[in-house]
């Protein structure tokens, strides 16, 4: 079984330790987390069963018998620690968003090719049965007119944001905001499927401290035109949409599952579909990593990380 180390201790890790645990692919060999939280590394440890943790970093860096790392750590960090573990001959699995900017991701994209190691963003709606599905379907419906991607959820956090207590989901500092976060799905979705858009524009609301609680991205491709919607600080129907002169598919929910799509083709009856396999969205992601890491496929590496910079190219232009 591959061996994984994690490295974090926030509010991703619980989700993201159990489905690497239910994906099968991979045992948790340790946790590592900054003195500071030291005991919710430990708390966590006890939790999953995991055979230990650690605040020593040279401890992980340093130990040959770890396969990967998983850096769950907050946004504005993940491509220093990336490009450490990479410099160390880690394979390295990293939350989304990939990095900061266009520069950073290529920078751990070519270290990563260069070294011949698997370089990993962990975005689950590119994981997802049903995605590759409607990757197929988008050529059923004739020709791409419109793209809506919603993703509005009122955050956790957002009342004790409005009281003056920022978290690092909304410190610019930190990378936070709605652009850098939920709306991330949305561009993974539609990048992943059309590509580079040829023009790109971005208008937000912003918070007391110049971050962005939702906002819209504009994308302008050769023949069709998407939006991007997200937002931290009011709700919606969440929902995934295509529509093309031939008809349409209506994906359902939030992007980051991506639980059940209808595919409409004009004149005949509307197809549902619901093919993801497990419960937790995060399950599908790791068994990919897993088996493109057993299987070798190192070009599967290669599709992600064109993806993952693509993304990074275009969260660059809306700033």
């Amino acid at each position: 079984m591959i061996k994984i180390s994690i490295l974090g201790t926030g509010k991703i890790i619980p989700e993201a330790v159990a489905a690497i645990q239910a994906s099968k692919k991979f045992h948790v060999a340790n946790i590592w987390a900054r003195p500071h939280s030291r005991d919710k590394a430990a708390a966590l440890a006890e939790q999953f069963t995991i055979d230990k943790f650690t605040v020593d970093l040279d401890e992980i860096l340093n130990d040959n018998a770890i396969d990967f790392v998983y850096i769950g750590l907050v946004n504005s960090v993940h491509y220093d620690y990336a490009k450490r573990f990479l410099d160390a001959g880690k394979n390295v699995i990293v939350e989304k968003p990939f990095t900061t900017d266009a520069a950073q991701a290529q920078e751990l994209i070519d270290l990563a090719l260069s070294k011949k190691l698997y370089l990993f963003e962990a975005v689950t709606t590119l994981h997802q049965p049903n995605f590759y599905v409607i990757r197929n379907a988008v050529k059923k419906i004739g020709e791409i007119k419109i793209v809506l991607c919603n993703f509005s959820q009122y955050s956790s956090r957002y009342d004790a944001y409005k009281r003056g207590e920022v978290a690092p989901a909304f410190d610019p500092k930190c990378n936070g905001g709605a652009l850098r976060d939920i709306n991330i799905y949305n561009l993974n979705f539609v990048v992943g499927l059309f590509g580079m858009p040829k023009k790109i524009s971005y208008v937000a609301n912003y918070g007391f401290n110049g971050v962005d609680t939702s906002g819209i991205v504009s994308l302008e491709y050769e023949n069709f035109l998407a939006q991007c919607i997200a937002a931290k600080d009011s709700a919606s129907p969440s929902f995934l949409s295509i529509q093309g002169d031939g008809g349409y598919i209506l994906a359902h929910g939030t992007p980051n599952e991506l639980n059940s799509f209808d595919l409409a083709i004009r004149g005949e009856e509307v197809q549902k579909f619901a093919l993801n396999k497990f419960k937790h969205r995060m399950i599908h992601e790791f068994v990919d990593f897993g088996e493109i890491f057993e299987r070798g496929d190192y070009s599967a590496v290669e599709k992600g990380l064109k993806i993952s910079l693509d993304v990074m190219k275009v969260v660059e232009q809306c700033f």
